[in-house]
């Protein structure tokens, strides 16, 4: 544990964690990448030794994105079928791997998948997160046309969660693209209204919309960034706030 958190409480108890399913490919951003997935679980590990136990919602994007299907045969439902079956398998497995590190966990999805997730409830997912359980949530919404940003901010209205982090290959909001504009700038805090406005692409226009409507704070964060999760927990600067004004 890092020594200056030793003797603080956390800012936020009750994060949901939004995590890129790219992520977990390692630098392919395809499939599952041992290294990277215990990485994460550490990541996830300090987190409840510190006290803190987030949900969790997992992208699909290391193997199949739905709605950026490339198959032109497969209708636009279907496809977000397939990536929302993707979030399944990134669940199990990094279930899986947070409860080798010692960390409690309860799957859930929200399409039925017979015996290997559990059929999302908010009432019982919020009774293990009030028990210390780490709540990962897969499928989306159940619903096809909708993103797992959406998802994310959903689920995290519905828990209670007093935080929503999105964690991303870039270490914030920025004015337009960094990776195309070297003159970029980085916002460390931006309200929900200008991001509306801008249009820029810190998560879906659903997803923002729910945050502002239902006062949800929003970080935006670099997962490439060792320890930055707590660092976001406790309070201290990381990212990007989104704020309602």
């Amino acid at each position: 544990m890092p020594e200056n958190f030793c003797d603080r409480k956390p800012l936020f108890t009750r994060p949901l964690l939004k995590l890129s399913g790219e992520m977990f490919g390692g630098k392919d951003g395809y499939g599952f990448d041992r290294a990277t997935l215990e990485n994460f679980a550490g990541e996830i590990k300090t987190l409840v030794d510190h006290g803190i136990t987030p949900g969790i919602v997992i992208g699909g994007g290391n193997f199949f994105r739905g709605a950026k299907s490339s198959l032109p045969a497969v209708k636009r439902h279907r496809g977000d079928a397939i990536g929302m079956l993707a979030t399944v398998m990134n669940a199990i497995c990094f279930a899986e791997h947070l409860e080798a590190a010692g960390v409690k966990t309860a799957v859930f999805s929200a399409m039925p998948v017979g015996t290997m997730t559990r059929f999302y409830d908010i009432d019982e997912a919020c009774k293990f997160l009030d028990q210390g359980v780490v709540c990962l949530y897969s499928g989306g919404t159940g619903n096809p046309y909708f993103s797992t940003d959406s998802g994310s901010a959903l689920r995290a209205i519905e828990t209670s969660c007093d935080v929503l982090i999105k964690g991303t290959k870039v270490d914030g909001v920025y004015d337009s693209d960094p990776a195309k504009n070297p003159a970029a700038r980085r916002f460390s805090k931006i309200t929900y209204r200008e991001v509306l406005e801008r249009g820029l692409g810190v998560m879906d226009l659903v997803a923002i919309t729910l945050c502002r409507d239902n006062k949800m704070p929003l970080k935006v964060l670099s997962l490439n960034e060792p320890g930055i999760l707590l660092q976001a927990c406790m309070g201290e600067t990381a990212g990007t706030d989104v704020v309602e004004s």
